[in-house]
């Protein structure tokens, strides 16, 4: 099985996919004028502008779900294998990939709110709903909504499940069957409340969770101050083929970096939109902005700090291209959450590292979980009425999936997750790059409004968008909400 998915993944992540991936980044990073960076004290400021409505959540709650499936097992099991395998200057390329990503994510968080439907009172978007729309091919819409639901349903939620139960294996020595099943009840009785509770719990663990992780790593980080400079050194030098111990690695650094920080940031995924979908927002491009800024947290932050605490530590191995190692730091240590707890361990001890990473994994994990589960339901509602008895069917098979991964290999579940990530990242970024000219569109009308001093709001019918009916719906319940105040 593993040899046959190694096969598949061989194709998906050929270098095709880093060079569409970091193409498209760069394209619409130009065809907005690098908005992701002009615009960064305005993405902060939209985070807690709109509120939550019966149909939607507001962008707050939006931003921590997205952040909730974005700060996962990618930003420490993520950096970790980016490291082992392409060296410091892997993480030189997730920061890359996160510069250009949050144009990506721009993009694509626009397009699910210009297309979103409302269904059974709830709105839900997302890439299989622009693909119809933008299109005008449902069945386009339906093939892309019945990938997506297999990938993020079936593949994807096995990494996740599976680096809790290890997590807490390593920490505390607890049966991964045992907590698997601790795990699959939290989750039932989160994503059987539906969209709002997700977006709850998520903008309730969310701010905890980031805090108490960069803390600890912050004063590790105080402590090793004086070997910041020289990291820093290193993972430029190793990224460019300047060191001589990493030089011959330089492909494999790229191919990691690009491929962790997609699976850490989701930019380009498509795996976001439908979060973005769902807040309430007056002009799309507000949601686009604060989907950005979500992007430079997960990477140029959290993952920085995992990846800082790492090397300042010296607690990493790097794999060469024979098998061997390049460097290795550490003995008869596997590639994954331990190398993060031997780093958090120098802090007080070992034990304590164990605990910190596990707890600290935990968390990460099951908010990703979470949210990655609304992902796919939104892409089934495509199919079937919102309130279908399916979609309880669709959630127990989902804990299923999730308790079944937690008795896997890591290896095989990381395997499998791929494949999916794979699936989707390619036909995301072809569908967003085909859409692409109707979001620089939106972007003009959204900065001309900015700039005659006016409250932005979206109308297509003025922009010739057609398929985005119910921003009429919108829009008159926004004015009649203004009449009221």
């Amino acid at each position: 099985m593993e040899a046959v998915i190694n096969s598949i993944l061989g194709v998906l992540w050929s270098n095709w996919m880093i060079y569409l991936v970091l193409g498209a980044g760069l394209y619409f990073s130009i065809r907005t004028r690098f908005g992701q960076v002009r615009l960064i004290k305005r993405m902060i400021n939209l985070v807690k502008e709109s509120e939550a409505s019966a149909e939607g959540i507001s962008s707050m709650q939006a931003f921590a779900l997205s952040l909730s499936a974005r700060v996962g097992t990618g930003n420490i099991v993520g950096v970790v294998t980016a490291i082992a395998m392409g060296g410091p200057g892997a993480v030189f390329w997730m920061w890359v990939l996160a510069f250009l990503g949050a144009g990506t994510s721009f993009v694509e968080s626009v397009l699910s709110q210009v297309y979103k439907e409302e269904r059974s009172g709830q709105y839900r978007g997302g890439i299989a709903y622009y693909m119809k729309h933008g299109t005008g091919n449902k069945y386009i819409g339906y093939i892309t909504a019945a990938i997506f639901s297999f990938s993020t349903l079936i593949l994807m939620p096995g990494v996740q499940s599976n680096a809790i139960t290890e997590s807490l294996y390593g920490a505390f020595g607890w049966p991964q069957a045992i907590t698997g099943l601790v795990v699959a009840v939290a989750l039932g009785s989160i994503i059987f409340g539906g969209v709002k509770r997700i977006a709850k719990v998520a903008q309730f663990l969310v701010p905890i969770m980031a805090t108490f992780y960069l803390v600890v790593v912050l004063i590790i980080l105080i402590i090793n101050i004086k070997a910041i400079p020289a990291t820093f050194a290193l993972i430029f030098s190793s990224a460019f083929g300047v060191n001589p111990v990493f030089g011959g690695i330089v492909g494999t650094a790229i191919s990691m970096g690009v491929k962790r920080g997609i699976y850490s940031s989701e930019a380009g995924m498509g795996t976001a939109t439908q979060h973005s979908a769902a807040a309430e927002v007056s002009h799309p491009i507000k949601q686009g902005l604060v989907q950005s800024l979500s992007v430079y947290v997960d990477t140029l932050i959290v993952c920085t700090a995992t990846a800082l605490l790492i090397l300042v530590t010296n607690s990493y191995n790097v794999v060469g291209p024979d098998g061997g190692f390049l460097v290795q730091n550490l003995t008869d240590v596997p590639i994954g959450p331990m190398y993060t707890q031997i780093a958090a361990g120098t802090l007080i001890n070992p034990t304590f590292g164990s605990i910190f990473v596990g707890i600290s994994l935990t968390l990460f994990a099951f908010t990703s979980l979470t949210a990655n589960y609304y992902v796919g339901e939104t892409n089934v509602v495509m199919f079937i009425n919102n309130k279908s008895k399916i979609l309880n069917i669709l959630k127990v098979v989902y804990i299923i999936i999730s308790y079944y991964s937690c008795l896997n290999a890591t290896t095989l579940v990381w395997a499998i997750s791929d494949v999916g990530i794979g699936l989707i990242v390619w036909i995301n970024l072809i569908g967003i790059l085909f859409l692409s000219n109707i979001v620089f569109k939106i972007f003009k009308d959204y900065e001309e409004q900015i700039s005659q001093g006016l409250e932005p709001v979206f109308d297509p019918d003025k922009l010739g968008i057609k398929n985005a009916d119910l921003w009429k719906k919108i829009n008159s319940k926004n004015i009649n909400k203004e009449l009221k105040n």
